[in-house]
């Protein structure tokens, strides 16, 4: 593990706010997907950290900026109050997962091609091994505003680069919500040995 004076994992659900995930074509899939991860990590006494983004056009307290109906924070679980696309940047998450011993984080929500991508990074770069649940974040469709490819493409594109993004102190991997155990290390089992994760191991 990347931070190995900070052997937990959190869930991390970033932005599942109303008018974040509404244009998605498949918010009601993904929002349930990550409905039942936030069940299962409760279960397993996985932390949940939320999230929750604000600008001029979603100040916070709006309807728009709550978040969905179906999610709701439990007493205690933190909620991270953002302003930029990385939930690391001029927030106090790092403070909170200092405090709960968090060194790996697995990640789902929106935007696909905005804020999880930036806080995947933002999170790798700071040390931390960073999981991404391939069919647990959505986007709305970009090509209005010059994005080349929809959806379906922007979501598969990051799940692919995001499997072999490595650093020297960290690591990316990307795993389907049905498969993540949250009682592995950073809430993925381990590749057979010899084999690293987004590798083949017949290779």
């Amino acid at each position: 593990m990347a931070r190995t004076d900070r052997p937990k994992t959190a869930l991390l659900v970033v932005d599942v706010q109303k008018d974040v995930v509404a244009p998605a074509p498949n918010r009601d899939e993904v929002v349930g997907r990550i409905a039942g991860l936030v069940d299962r990590a409760r279960e397993a006494g996985t932390p949940v950290v939320w999230v929750q983004h604000n600008d001029g056009g979603m100040p916070r307290g709006s309807d728009g900026w709550a978040l969905v109906d179906e999610l709701s924070p439990a007493d205690g679980e933190p909620i991270v109050d953002k302003q930029f696309g990385d939930s690391f940047e001029a927030t106090d998450l790092e403070d909170r997962l200092g405090e709960g011993g968090i060194g790996s984080l697995i990640v789902c929500g929106a935007q696909t091609d905005a804020c999880i991508r930036s806080t995947l990074h933002g999170g790798l770069t700071r040390g931390y091994d960073m999981t991404l649940v391939s069919d647990g974040h959505t986007t709305e469709d970009m090509r209005e505003w010059g994005s080349p490819i929809g959806v379906e493409d922007a979501i598969a594109y990051t799940n692919l680069y995001w499997s072999f993004t490595r650093t020297a102190d960290a690591k990316g991997q990307v795993v389907a919500a049905d498969e993540v155990d949250f009682s592995a290390p950073g809430g993925v089992a381990q590749a057979p040995e010899g084999a690293e994760a987004g590798e083949d191991p017949e290779r």
